[in-house]
């Protein structure tokens, strides 16, 4: 049986126009050749081709999409990384400020006080959402449009998930759940609603933003964050976890909110499984511990707090190592956490079930990871599957599925075959 893995390319060299009132505008590179050629360099596996769905000009810096019912891809792109969003470990005068950070709005605050000394415009740039189409059916996109933009105010990015139900959108850009709606039908968002705002009171590590976005068997909205953590002070949804990640839900309208997981570090993307069970794995903090597969229990804690990631003495992480938090179930663990099931992976980033049709016998159950480790070389996509084991699960038969590529997310089409986008190359916008 021969299987498609199709990608979705992103080889850009980007400047801004910077006329002030015009729409958002970023300069893309040209149609050329480099993608294509490109696809000799990855470890393909035995029995798939492998294909180009999609590059330059119809997309930069995909850093999550979905496809839905028409075979539309929504690509996330973020134009923000490094510009609007930063990252703490290039500002550590003001990592005290951080770390005492209670909202949002106080971030808002820290962040116009670092432009006053180091001047900086927050919101020159935008991140956005794209629709590509392949119009024709040849198997390659043909058109592409920006479904949605302007998301640039003083605290937003990175854009980072999204979920595509009918005519309604769901995105995740911090501070804020989105919904936006096409009620014309025209390929446009013309309708958008904050569901909930308050996600992302610090500054913290690029990257560990608000994401994750799935539609569980109950028909809720579930989505992840980092330990950027989150402050609500809606009446109706109050949730104050500032110094954590968290996996959270809400019904369709964005009213019933409820953490569902808390003490996650970097939980970029969640899974169900065919029965309803939900799976993240969650990142490592680069002080000797490991990523994490982590099953995703109700009320469940991990463990991390924001805090841990400063520590350095009298030992590296405070508790997170000395206790062993991110380790398997051992004797001795503290029985206040939910342990990982396994450690795996060293940049767990996109995460999909395989939902059945498309593959071979042998991935029925399966999941796939994307493993972005900021070079091609030792990053791409893990399979594996997961047994039940007691009260929770072991992990089986993982292995290296597609290599040699700096993937950011993976799904599948109602064609059946496995989509990938490609950051191609380093930490920063290629």
């Amino acid at each position: 049986m021969i299987s498609s893995l199709i990608l979705i390319f992103s080889l850009s060299h980007l400047t801004v126009h910077q006329e002030s009132k015009a729409p958002y505008s970023p300069t893309i590179s040209k149609e050329s050749d480099e993608a294509q050629k490109a696809l000799g360099g990855f470890k393909v596996p035995k029995g798939f081709n492998l294909g180009l769905f999609a590059a330059e000009p119809h997309l930069a810096n995909p850093v999550a999409f979905t496809i839905d019912h028409k075979n539309r891809f929504f690509v996330v792109e973020t134009f923000r990384l490094h510009t609007g969003a930063l990252d703490i470990r290039s500002y550590m005068k003001w990592l005290d400020d951080d770390l005492g950070l209670k909202s949002v709005e106080d971030r808002t605050k820290l962040l116009q006080k670092i432009a006053a000394e180091k001047p900086h415009d927050f919101q020159k740039d935008h991140d956005r959402i794209k629709i590509i189409i392949d119009r024709d059916g040849d198997g390659k996109a043909d058109f592409s449009e920006v479904y949605a933009d302007g998301f640039n105010s003083i605290p937003a990015g990175i854009a980072a998930g999204i979920l595509v139900s009918g005519n309604k959108t769901w995105f995740t850009c911090i501070p804020d759940l989105w919904l936006l709606q096409d009620t014309q039908n025209k390929g446009k968002a013309d309708s958008r609603t904050s569901l909930h705002n308050g996600f992302g009171v610090h500054i913290a590590f690029i990257g560990h933003d608000l994401h994750g976005l799935t539609m569980g068997m109950d028909g809720k909205i579930y989505f992840s964050i980092g330990d950027r953590g989150t402050n609500i002070t809606n009446p109706k949804n109050k949730i104050n976890l500032p110094n954590m990640g968290a996996v959270f839900r809400c019904d369709q309208d964005g009213s019933n909110l409820e953490v569902f997981y808390k003490g996650l570090r970097n939980p970029q993307e969640l899974a169900f499984d065919a029965y309803g069970n939900l799976f993240t794995v969650d990142n490592n903090s680069d002080g000797g511990d490991q990523a994490r597969a982590t099953y995703l229990v109700e009320g469940g804690d991990s463990g991390w707090r924001f805090g841990y990631q400063f520590i350095e003495k009298p030992n590296a992480r405070g508790p997170w190592n000395s206790e062993g938090l991110w380790k398997p179930r051992f004797q001795g663990q503290p029985n206040y956490i939910i342990p990982p099931m396994i450690n795996m992976s060293s940049g767990p980033s996109g995460l999909v079930y395989y939902p059945g049709t498309g593959f071979s016998k042998e991935y029925d159950n399966h999941f796939f990871l994307c493993d972005f480790r900021g070079a091609p070389a030792n990053s791409g996509i893990w399979s594996f599957s997961f047994k039940k084991d007691g009260a929770g699960f072991s992990m089986q038969n993982p292995k290296q599925f597609l290599w040699s590529i700096l993937a950011t997310d993976v799904d599948f089409g109602p064609d059946g075959s496995m989509y990938v986008s490609d950051w191609v190359n380093g930490w920063n916008k290629p």
